[in-house]
């Protein structure tokens, strides 16, 4: 089992940049793929991107040379620094853990993010 609790979101303006956490407990930490989801408005939820425990990362192309997903094992966390943001870029941001048991199935509370003039 997982707990996971993410922050850092807010209102920014366009072209501007943030950076969220996801703080995680319980299990094994370090030997979980982790990633980052986001549901906008009227919006299924999509994948952004993941890290695979050992640093391997992936990105959705509409995000690509603007966030960079990174972990650190030692402190349980893991980071989306998110620049040069866009007005379609504002949802709700969630970290996720994928298990052995449940696969992606371990759930934060989601943090907003509102790009906006």
């Amino acid at each position: 089992q997982v707990q996971l609790v993410e922050s850092g979101g807010g209102l920014v303006q366009p072209g501007g940049s943030l950076r969220l956490s996801c703080a995680a407990s319980g299990s094994i930490f370090s030997i979980y793929p982790m990633g980052w989801y986001r549901q906008a408005p009227g919006k299924q939820r999509e994948l952004v991107a993941t890290i695979t425990s050992g640093g391997t990362t992936n990105y959705a192309d509409s995000v690509k040379g603007r966030f960079t997903i990174s972990r650190d094992n030692a402190k349980n966390m893991v980071y989306l620094q998110m620049n040069s943001l866009k007005p379609e870029d504002t949802a709700v941001y969630y970290c996720n853990a994928r298990t052995l048991a449940t696969g992606w199935g371990n759930w934060g509370q989601g943090t907003q993010v509102t790009v906006a003039s």
